[in-house]
């Protein structure tokens, strides 16, 4: 229906439509459905053609508009007065067809420039002004492309596309060409919005009845209805909140559309014209619109409506204008109705008084999350036009203020728009509305709608502030109703813990019920005054619901004190008498006279909402501990405190708007949605700016005195003269002084001076090494303005460029714990001489710590004697790495190339991508391994020198390699069983290009390779047993004349090298070895905040470290910890009371900052615990993992950041370091550590250790690179003290799918401690079959907790993983309510599937009860919440497992959880084995408790990773 004055039916159509007219034969004809219709123009009647992508050909893809992009824009744009020159302006190529353009910025209006409604284009003559664009151009980056055209047209019909799609594309058509209406101007947007709210109305109606598309016919109305509203309603972006009746108010609009596409249908589609449920939608609408016009003369005669006696009557314009602008009227008014309105007029709220009710509630206590809780604004449809927002029920459910602590209903107004001046806020299990009736806290037995095992429990979440709240009564149920800013939630069961809280509000809630009923009895009610009230209560029986006491006075009082509730009750009754009675008035004036607080009532003004500051965002499932200060040292307090008195707030603009970022960073954290995305990035390489950007352009002075002081010292190797000391103009210059010099830019440059010389040609140089301030270094704005740091970038300048000399100190302390407090007093002195510098106006002395190397990620300490020794050295040159990517041939057997030698007869990695194309990879969580490929080892034959004397390309030089296969490369079975390290033999001698090279390995005889009890692979060792045919797939015993590489033949140390890395092969690993070592050759340890002991676990068995103490908060992680470390002392308690009671025992109270409640449980300490208490010098290693959960929400509670930093634990552990000074530190934590607080927290951390006098390094890491089954990154920070090697990171050595994973560095560069293994590495990655596959099957809810095996280990993993354990123990399952397991049964068992493969329909309950089988949340948000993937989800025999989480379960943050083959969710020792816990590890507490012990911890094999670099370090200093 959008052809000009077509008067014809639309159902009507030109037989041969599909052959003629103008459109036909364009692009438009393949992309879109044009309906215009009548008889007699084939040009109109055409526009049906067959459905297919919306403009596929012009790349096109559909835009949702904002409110944002409403304002015309027309400066810069050209302006045409022809549509036709527009339309060539903006033509980007030959066109054979009918043009085709986008317009923007549009406008549609009559000939008097009057805006009109959309569709009365059909009835007058309607003209556009517009932005014209080309098709496939960026609308918002190349509006310049744009030509501006006003008033062109006429518009000779319109059209509706995208229903294949999912999302309506709207056409207008002029007899010039075709336009795509893509953003309308600001002042018409409400005209075309209410229109493309019908067009997107036709899309779904159709999506949902055509068979092409996966829609259903045979739907009925009221399906069809809820489905398309709630279709609609979850597109993300959505302007509006849709109703069934606008889908009705327009259903002979959809039917017209519709019935236009039936030519074009597919032969499996019903014919729209006659399919029941769109007639019963037409006719629905029908008869609203007859009843609407009847309604004035409805008794002048009865309405008869028959289809077969009905004609059609044809609606002049009049009558179509005016219908028009009644729907708009009509669905501007929805847009604007306001939401639930209270029956209260009054404009002052009395509130009740905490401290009187306090009485009649219990002592104070804390809410703990049984479970993980999902935050309420997941399942928000914010985005709505209509403001009233769902009804939804709430179980199990608690309220608790910002701190956690519990907290009465009745403190918060009942009345919408009260200022209110408490936070309330609430958790519980959500489900959707069933309709049902239940009084609030009723008994179980009782409720129809109460949880039970059989009954889908509802989602877990967290409420945002709770707005208001009502109370509604009928017979004996009472219900309680709350409202947030999400929606309504009727109050069932509150949680055991909070039923005492609850039930006060019952109980007057039920005694308001009394009363009325009372004054219900009197002749008048009004007769009764208010003490006579009172004693009538006082004479209620004790057995009544609504007795309080038979004192009178105590009636009075909880009355009075409990009156918002009962004067909410007496104005919402409909008895006026009732509401007006004395009682109620004498209430009013009792309440008045107590001073309760009188708050204002207001319009509220819709504010643009933020983050749900529900403290329950930053808790997990696990007891709620009381927050606490951090302990801390003078130092460690001065750092921090002083950072925020600087620089916090720096805009408070800025702040609010990177909380949102923060918190979608957290999100990340729990599963990389986008990993596979990412990965595709491009590296960049983090380079060094070179000397000739930097400062090689300097600022000649002009030379009136340059002269050396003294003779000649010596000659640089190049033979020109060395000295120590010069002078340019009246500075004198020496070796190891500072200077300052000018580059182009007007910028000082610092230069540190390692030698001067004269060259041959007689100029007087200096080569110097540029310093840079730590402002400018990862520490930002965490450095001291004084900080510079030293560089290995070197320059060399002449005398005469430099400027002026500068005052660095190059600061070198003693180190250890024993001078703490000496260096904290130069410390003192320093500072405060610098600071009296400052006010006198004098120049700044600088300090210098530390090396600063960003291409490392690192921070060294000086290297003192090697600086400044005027011998034409410089260590910095020295050390600098030739072209990585050189190549150099040294003879026919033997190149270099990337700085590694190679001889013919060595083994060698060789990129998988050369030997086969990529395949196709999975794009599920669990999935994205599945493809990917390890090197391919291989056997140098030969090299093949290139001809000529041309240079040297490693892409064109090649070598001939023997291709070793894996098992991998025969089926994922034969991988499956076999030994990681096998390869097999054959005859394929391939030539390949240097540049394909990775690495140099050894293949050896399976009795020659070295063995690990540890699943983690540290060597470049393969074994080879086997001949493999590739042509025959035959597989057979290696023939004896086969000769590998002998043990002899590996003597030099050049054959272990891999990327010009020495890998470590003094000490082979093995488990039992590492526990017979004596102490004395391992760090003693101390763990904190240290869970169960994963990373204790992993450093252990890498032979470097022995945990001696560990501080743990959870009993149950405790427990755990001393199962499996019964040598060590573990101390369950706060650690802010650990480090004050230590700071006690070695009497250095006075440099602790504690609290109170600190130093008073620390005096509480038995002897034998203080006696225990690891003092300094004792402990050389401090690791662990501090929580930072509440840095992703700074200043949430109201309170300054300061405060609130304060009591993160991060200080605490800094402190510990900071006290102890142990030789090396290691800090781990979530990956979006380093992104916190906007990266405040990370550069703390890092100037805090650089502080105290440590080498530092940082970076982040990806568990499933080092042997585990999991995606999990983790940031890490080593520390080393001054005079140790600082640990390098381990190198990658399984493929796995994930990014590059960056840290951000000043100046656009970033730093990446390993490289992604997507496009290769040593060995595949492990599997979920390689993981769980030996285990035996167990049913839903298994809690059995020892279990035989039932079979031998297959794969190389679980042969590792298995050790000697004989018995399996922790097999044992969540067990899922009755719906949940009906939902994992109905998941099919293959890859990839989660609750989308789910059938649309109900199933039966054992208690009779229908419920939907798909969660009726997820379908209404799938689209704003990336479709919710994974939800519901199997794991894939042949993938890997999401980010272990501590509460698995199929609706949690990571909700792939259900076994590949079973009907379960994974078990704990299943969750171990993919963190690479053996399975002799045992866990403590519930089957919560383990879940969650597993899931907090570090993965043994990467702590194992970790700890032979830590070991290598410590070694090499030994030596």
């Amino acid at each position: 229906s959008g052809k000009k004055r077509c008067r014809a039916k639309p159902q009507k159509k030109d037989e041969d439509t599909t052959d003629k007219g103008k459109l036909d034969e364009g692009p438009l004809d393949a992309t879109k459905e044009m309906n215009g219709v009548g008889k007699g123009d084939s040009r109109a009647a055409c526009k049906r053609p067959r459905r297919a992508a919306a403009c596929s050909d012009f790349k096109e893809k559909s835009v949702r508009l904002s409110d944002k992009s409403s304002v015309v824009a027309t400066n810069g744009n050209k302006m045409e007065e022809e549509e036709m020159d527009a339309v060539k302006l903006t033509k980007l190529g030959p066109e054979v067809q009918r043009p085709c353009r986008k317009l923007i910025d549009f406008i549609l209006h009559d000939a008097d420039g009057k805006l009109q409604p959309f569709e009365m284009s059909e009835i007058d003559d309607f003209f556009i002004t517009a932005l014209i664009m080309p098709m496939d151009d960026d609308l918002e980056k190349d509006r310049q492309k744009g030509v501006r055209c006003e008033g062109f047209g006429r518009i000779e019909d319109w059209a509706i596309s995208g229903y294949d799609e999912g999302t309506a594309v709207v056409w207008v058509s002029t007899e010039v060409a075709d336009y795509e209406c893509v953003k309308p101007a600001g002042n018409y947007k409400s005209y075309y919005d209410h229109f493309y709210e019908k067009a997107q109305v036709c899309v779904e109606v159709y999506r949902k009845l055509a068979r092409s598309v996966g829609g259903n016919p045979n739907l009925g109305l009221e399906e069809l209805l809820a489905s398309v509203v709630r279709s609609i309603n979850a597109i993300k972006g959505y302007s509006g909140t849709l109703s069934k009746d606008f889908v009705i108010s327009n259903g002979e609009f959809v039917y017209n559309q519709l019935i236009g596409l039936d030519e074009t249908a597919n032969t499996d589609d019903e014919k729209f014209a006659t399919l029941p449920v769109l007639l019963a939608l037409r006719d629905g609408c029908k008869s609203r619109v007859e009843v609407s016009k009847l309604q004035p003369n409805i008794s002048n005669g009865s309405l008869k409506i028959n289809d077969a006696e009905c004609k059609e009557v044809s609606e002049d314009d009049d009558e179509k204008l005016a219908r028009l602008l009644q729907q708009e009227e009509e669905w501007k008014m929805m847009k604007q109705r306001g939401k639930r309105g209270t029956t209260s007029q009054k404009n002052v709220y009395i509130k009740i008084s905490e401290a009187e009710i306090a009485n009649d509630y219990p002592l104070p206590a804390y809410y703990k999350p049984s479970s993980q809780e999902m935050d309420e604004y997941i399942f928000d449809s914010e985005d709505s036009f209509y403001s009233d927002v769902p009804v939804r029920i709430l179980n199990n459910w608690a309220l608790y203020n910002a701190d956690s602590r519990l907290i009465p209903l009745e403190l918060i107004p009942m009345k919408a728009g009260a200022e209110n001046d408490i936070v309330v806020f609430g958790s519980g299990f959500m489900r959707e509305d069933d309709g049902s009736c239940c009084s609030t806290a009723e008994s179980a037995k009782l409720s129809s709608s109460s949880s039970s095992n059989h009954q889908d429990a509802g989602v877990s979440i967290y409420l945002s502030p709770i707005k208001e709240w009502v109370i509604e009564f009928g017979g004996s149920m009472i219900c309680i109703t709350i409202r947030t800013d999400v929606a309504w939630y009727k109050l069932r069961q509150p949680t055991k813990q909070y039923a005492p809280w609850c039930e006060p509000v019952l109980k007057t809630a039920r005694l308001s019920v009394s009363i009325i009923t009372l004054l219900k009895e009197q002749s008048r009610a009004s007769k009764l005054s208010f003490a006579d009230v009172i004693k009538k209560v006082a004479e209620f029986d004790k057995g009544s619901p609504a007795f309080v006491s038979s004192n009178v006075a105590l009636v009075e009082r909880y009355i009075v004190v409990h009156g918002q509730i009962i004067l909410q009750q007496f104005s919402d009754f409909p008895d006026e008498t009732i509401r007006r009675s004395a009682f109620a008035t004498g209430l009013l004036m009792k309440m008045e006279q107590r001073r309760h607080t009188k708050l204002v009532m207001k319009k509220k003004v819709q504010v643009m909402r933020g983050e749900n500051l529900n403290p329950s965002a930053t808790m997990g499932p696990a007891s709620r501990r009381k927050v606490m200060r951090a302990t801390t040292t003078r130092l460690i307090n001065r750092i921090w405190s002083d950072y925020y008195a600087h620089h916090f707030p720096e805009d408070s603009k800025d702040a609010d708007a990177n909380e949102a970022k923060e918190i979608d960073d957290e999100l990340e954290e729990n599963e990389d949605e986008d990993a596979e995305e990412e990965a595709q990035i491009e590296e960049e390489n983090v380079s060094k700016t070179p000397p000739s950007t930097r400062s090689r352009k300097l600022v000649s002075q002009t030379c009136k005195e340059i002269r050396w002081e003294g003779e000649a010292i010596g000659k640089t190797p190049s033979g020109e003269a060395l000295y120590k000391c010069a002078y340019v103009r009246e500075l004198r210059i020496n070796v190891g002084r500072t200077v300052a010099l000018e580059d182009d830019s007007g910028e000082l440059v610092m230069c540190f001076v390692e030698y001067m010389f004269q060259k041959l040609n007689g100029a007087k140089m200096v080569h110097g090494r540029l310093f840079q301030k730590g402002s400018e270094t990862v520490l930002g704005n965490a450095a001291n303005e004084r900080d510079l740091f030293l560089t290995n970038e070197c320059l060399e300048f002449e005398l005469e460029d430099i400027k002026e000399l500068m005052s660095v100190n190059l600061q070198s302390l003693p180190w250890g714990h024993k001078y703490r407090k000496e260096n904290a007093e130069a410390d003192r002195i320093e500072r405060a001489k610098a600071e009296d510098r400052k006010k006198k106006g004098l120049p700044m002395e600088y300090l210098c710590k530390s090396l600063y190397w960003p291409e490392k990620g690192a921070f060294f300490s000086l290297p003192h004697d090697k600086l400044g020794l005027g011998n034409g050295f410089c260590s910095s040159c020295q050390q600098k790495e030739p072209d990585c990517d050189e190549l150099q041939i040294l003879s026919k057997n033997s190149f270099i190339y990337r700085n590694i030698t190679y001889n013919v007869n060595d083994y060698l990695y060789i990129r998988p991508e050369f030997f086969s194309q990529e395949e196709d990879r999975a794009t599920f969580k669990g999935g994205r391994n599945v493809g990917l490929k390890p090197y391919v080892v291989c056997h140098l034959l030969d090299v093949h020198e290139p001809a000529g004397s041309r240079k040297i390309h490693p892409a064109s030089t090649k070598i001939s390699v023997r291709r070793f296969y894996r098992p991998d490369d025969i089926s994922s079975a034969k991988a499956y069983v076999s030994d990681i390290r096998e390869v097999y033999y054959s005859e394929n001698i391939v030539k390949v290009p240097v540049d394909m090279i990775e690495g140099k390995c050894e293949v050896k005889k399976k009795i020659d390779i070295s063995n690990s009890d540890v699943p983690v692979m540290v060597e470049h060792e393969f074994f080879c047993e086997h001949f493999y045919d590739p042509a025959t797939g035959a597989l057979k015993q290696l023939p004896p004349n086969v000769k590998l590489m002998s043990v002899q033949q590996k003597a030099t140390g050049a054959l272990k090298k891999n990327k010009g890395k020495q890998i470590c092969e003094s000490d082979q690993v093995d488990s039992d070895k590492c526990t017979k070592v004596s102490k004395e050759n391992h760090l003693a340890t101390l763990d904190i905040f240290a869970g169960c002991g994963g990373l204790s676990e992993g450093l252990q068995q890498a032979g470097v470290s022995f945990t001696k103490w560990a501080i743990e908060y959870e009993e149950p992680a405790g427990e755990a910890f001393t199962k499996n470390h019964p040598e060590a002392a573990v101390f369950v308690d706060n650690c802010n009371v650990i480090l004050k009671a230590i700071m006690d025992k070695c009497g250095d109270a006075d440099d602790c900052i504690s609290t109170s409640e600190a130093a008073e449980q620390a005096a509480k300490f038995s002897q034998d615990n203080i006696m225990n208490l690891p003092v300094p010098g004792e402990v050389e290693f401090i690791n662990g993992g501090p929580p930072c959960q509440g840095f992703s929400g700074m200043n949430r509670f109201n309170q300054s950041p300061w405060s609130k930093v304060q009591c993160e634990m991060i200080l605490a552990f800094l402190s510990f370091a900071e006290y102890f000074r142990p030789r090396f530190f290691l800090l781990e934590n979530v990956r979006n550590f380093v992104s916190f607080n906007k990266g405040q927290t990370f550069r703390l951390t890092v100037a805090s250790l650089l502080e105290m006098g440590y080498q530092v390094r940082f970076g982040i890491l990806e568990a499933g690179t080092f042997g585990v089954a999991q995606s999990r990154k983790r940031a890490f920070i080593w520390a080393a003290a001054p005079g140790e090697t600082l640990p390098d990171w381990p190198e990658p050595m399984h493929v796995f799918a994930s990014p590059e994973l960056k840290i951000n560095l000043p100046d656009g560069k970033y730093y990446a401690a390993a490289k992604s293994t997507a496009g290769g590495a040593p060995f595949r990655a492990i599997t979920v079959r390689d993981t769980i596959g030996d285990l035996p099957k167990v049913e839903n809810g298994a809690s059995k907790l020892l279990l035989e095996y039932g079979g031998e280990p297959i794969s190389w993993f679980q042969k590792k993983i298995r050790g000697n354990t004989i018995v399996l123990n922790d097999h044992i399952s969540k067990e899922m309510n009755e719906l949940n397991l009906i939902r994992c049964q109905r998941i099919p068992k293959r890859p990839g599937c989660d609750w989308h493969d789910l059938p649309d329909e109900k199933v039966k309950l054992s208690s009779g009860q229908l419920v939907d089988l798909i969660p009726w949340c997820l379908p209404n948000t799938a689209k704003r919440h990336n479709q919710w993937k994974g939800l519901y989800g199997r794991l894939d025999w042949e993938g890997n497992f999401p980010t272990s989480v501590t509460d698995p379960q199929p609706m949690g943050k990571v909700g792939m959880c259900f076994h590949p083959d079973q009907d379960r969710i994974i078990t704990v020792r299943e969750c171990a084995r993919s963190q690479g816990f053996p399975d002799n590890y045992r866990f403590a507490g519930n089957i919560q408790s383990k879940h969650r012990q597993i899931g907090n911890a570090v993965p043994p094999p990467l702590a194992f990773a970790l700890g032979r670099k830590l070991k290598e370090a410590v070694d090499a200093k030994r030596q």
